[in-house]
């Protein structure tokens, strides 16, 4: 798949087209790590390494910025760096989809410099503070969409609460809000979230990555999130081969395989969510294992199963 052109300026008074950004979500979203030098600070090299190989290994959609990317253990300046060096290693390899976030002010600040850079979409994480009431929703991802119209806009969506009738206003008032990562750990509940929302509206994205990714096929989803990917893309790749073929039975095959290691990721409400993958990548010399807090490095004992898993898969 080619990735989408960047927008150009006439696309700020032109009607623009999301046809090729909704393509690239229907896809494996990878959401690549931030590795870390000796002295703590973005190892850039390394960063580059890690986005090589995985499109090496045929992914086409990069986040950079995601969760596992550890986007609220970084600066802005940090932030905003591995946002241009992921533009320039991916070229025009992948589809880039950056994610943005925190205030308001800030998220738009950090949209319009993914405008600026080159890329095609931006994710919104979701709102955190303790009081989000649904019209406040609305307004917030409405306020981003607003300010960077050429690019096509993903809500995160981690609140159980929020009725898809909200998403369907949000994407009625702004067309280039396009699709959804949604990562609510329900299929039923996203089953009918997407038909409130609008199923052909959106590109639905399964946001808990290759354990609930069949499930949210079988009601409509079209692409999933990975942290995996970072490890071994063929086997996420597999899986979405099997899933737009239809072949439940050999998805389940490859989620079978990956099974033991995302039950470590999400043990202890996913508090080794990102550990994990970047124990998996030390393991094979890819990158230091050294996450930021509040996330914490693995025991030793974890450590060596973490170890058998990856070393255990066709690299």
């Amino acid at each position: 798949m080619t990735a989408p052109t960047p927008p150009t300026p006439a696309a700020h008074s032109a009607a623009v087209s999301f046809e090729s950004q909704r393509a690239a979500l229907a896809d494996v979203v990878a959401i690549p790590v931030t590795p870390f030098a000796e002295d703590g600070s973005v190892d850039e090299a390394t960063l580059r390494s890690l986005l090589r190989r995985m499109l090496d290994g045929g992914v086409r959609i990069l986040t950079p910025n995601g969760n596992t990317g550890e986007f609220y253990a970084l600066s802005p300046q940090e932030r905003r760096l591995v946002t241009e060096v992921t533009l320039d290693e991916a070229g025009e390899r992948a589809a880039i989809l950056v994610g943005v976030g925190h205030d308001l002010p800030t998220a738009i600040d950090t949209a319009r410099h993914a405008r600026e850079s080159g890329a095609h979409m931006v994710m919104v994480h979701q709102p955190v503070h303790p009081y989000v009431s649904e019209d406040g929703w609305v307004d917030y991802h409405r306020a981003i969409a607003d300010a960077v119209p050429e690019l096509g806009v993903v809500p995160y969506i981690k609140n159980a609460a929020l009725p898809g009738a909200r998403l369907a206003e949000l994407g009625a008032a702004c067309p280039n809000v396009i699709g959804v990562k949604y990562a609510v750990a329900d299929a039923a509940r996203f089953a009918a979230f997407a038909r409130d929302a609008g199923l052909d509206r959106f590109v639905w994205v399964a946001g808990l990555a290759e354990p609930y990714a069949p499930s949210y096929f079988s009601a409509g989803a079209t692409g999933f999130t990975s942290g995996l990917v970072n490890v071994e893309p063929g086997i996420s790749l597999s899986m979405i081969e099997a899933l737009r073929s239809g072949d439940y039975p050999a998805a389940m095959k490859v989620w079978e395989q990956i099974r033991r290691f995302e039950e470590l990721r999400g043990a202890d409400a996913s508090a080794n969510n990102v550990t994990v993958v970047k124990e998996a990548l030390a393991s094979l010399g890819l990158c230091r294992r050294e996450v930021r807090p509040p996330s914490k490095e693995l025991p030793q004992a974890e450590r060596a199963e973490v170890a058998e898993i990856a070393a255990g898969w066709s690299i």
